[in-house]
């Protein structure tokens, strides 16, 4: 849970803060007025430009994370006379003002000469959002690895056509996160840029184990020494990342696939599937030292990789059909597990803003703003000022705009 109390008086932009705090949003103002500086002495002065400032910044934010709420198609649409126009919000700056902070907006406004990370523009703002997960928040020993739910707005997938959707340029990167997987807050990210040379380039990428693994371990180095129990998917476990995770406290439980896993190590006789029909609930195991090998029947072998759980305790899965199905507890922990997490996508991943920039290092940041405004809405959700309040994730979105944007209202919108 939450590392410390916030006071029950505690606002949306409090919670939103102990991510994003001043200082960071202070350096943004400094690093885009160094970068429009910079942008006029090579291109030519724009007239129209002056410094932005601190309050503009944080009006700017509250524009896009707007669009998180209201999931209109363009920003540009709250300044607009149709649907999603928003008179209440777009008076507090023009929408040419909001173009130009838009044009110039930057993290890091200069490339250093040591640079070679391909997201060097984002990195310091990915570290302070990480210092600021890891201080304000304590998670539970279960937690799961994955890729978030952060595709195209549903709506917009389910009304387009083929051609407009291969119209729309791919994403330049996937983006993983462990996230403690009895509340939802996301604990760590890792963003995975799928173009360039080197270890986490494209050469990795052809190499899916070794590029899964990669990011496990990354996801993870914090987590050594605090007997966390980590569940992963089949594209993640292996028995080679497993032992090595063993070794440093680390216990995992994995679903394994023949077709998506790295099986190196095995034993083939559990990878095959029995002549014999076999009835639901049957499972077989297999063990080397603390890792045992599942394979549990219904309708279809599931094959589970653990050293979290003894192969020999009993659990059930409960269906709403069939009743109670006889399973190893290993199997029941990690379907209770996954299912949260699809509970959390199907509530939050809504939450994403709608802005969708063409430079990648924009991208991963409005992602990153996202997260860590989902991830603010749960501290707030197991604080003292939710049972004062009680404000659902769509009015805790439109509080915290109006708090960014300086509007004095203070009444909870229905």
């Amino acid at each position: 849970g939450p590392t410390r109390k916030m006071p029950l008086t505690a606002s949306a932009m409090d919670f939103f803060q102990l991510f994003v705090p001043d200082n960071v949003l202070k350096n943004m103002v400094v690093q885009t007025n160094m970068y429009a500086k910079k942008y006029q002495e090579r291109f030519g002065s724009d007239d129209a430009w002056i410094d932005v400032t601190l309050s503009e910044m944080k009006a700017f934010l509250g524009y896009m994370i707007s669009t998180s709420i209201h999931h209109c198609e363009s920003v540009l649409s709250i300044w607009s006379s149709g649907f999603y126009s928003n008179k209440s919000i777009a008076l507090i700056m023009t929408q040419s003002r909001f173009e130009k902070i838009l044009k110039y907006f930057h993290i890091v406004a200069f490339r250093s000469s040591q640079t070679t990370h391909g997201l060097y523009k984002i990195q310091p703002f990915l570290d302070s959002l990480q210092n600021g997960f890891d201080s304000a928040f304590r998670p539970s020993q279960a937690q799961v690895l994955h890729e978030p739910l952060i595709d195209e707005d549903p709506v917009f997938i389910a009304t387009c056509t083929e051609r407009e959707l291969r119209k729309r340029k791919k994403r330049k990167f996937s983006l993983w996160v462990r996230q403690c997987s009895s509340t939802g807050f996301i604990c760590q990210i890792y963003v995975h840029l799928k173009e360039g040379s080197g270890a986490d380039g494209l050469d990795a990428l052809k190499n899916k184990p070794q590029l899964h693994s990669m990011v496990a371990k990354s996801l993870c180095q914090n987590a050594s020494g605090k007997n966390y129990i980590i569940f992963t998917g089949p594209s993640i476990t292996s028995l080679n990342l497993f032992e090595e995770f063993e070794k440093q406290e680390i216990y995992c439980c994995g679903l394994l696939s023949t077709r998506k896993s790295d099986c190196t190590g095995l034993p083939p006789s559990m990878l095959n599937n029995p002549e014999t029909p076999q009835s639901r609930g049957q499972y077989r195991i297999r063990m080397k030292g603390n890792m045992s090998l599942i394979c549990w029947y219904n309708k279809g072998h599931f094959r589970f990789l653990t050293n979290a759980y003894s192969p020999v305790q009993q659990g059930v899965i409960i269906k709403r059909k069939s009743g109670e199905i006889p399973c190893p507890l290993a199997v029941e922990a990690f379907a209770a597990h996954l299912s949260y997490i699809c509970k959390y996508d199907d509530k939050y991943s809504k939450y994403f803003i709608s802005h969708k920039p063409n430079k990648t290092w924009q991208q991963v940041f409005w992602f990153a703003i996202s997260i860590a405004i989902n991830n603010a809405y749960i501290l707030y959700k197991m604080s003292e000022a939710y049972h004062v309040t009680r404000y659902s994730r769509a009015q805790f979105g439109e509080r915290l705009v109006k708090e960014l944007l300086g509007l004095e209202d203070t009444s909870p919108s229905h």
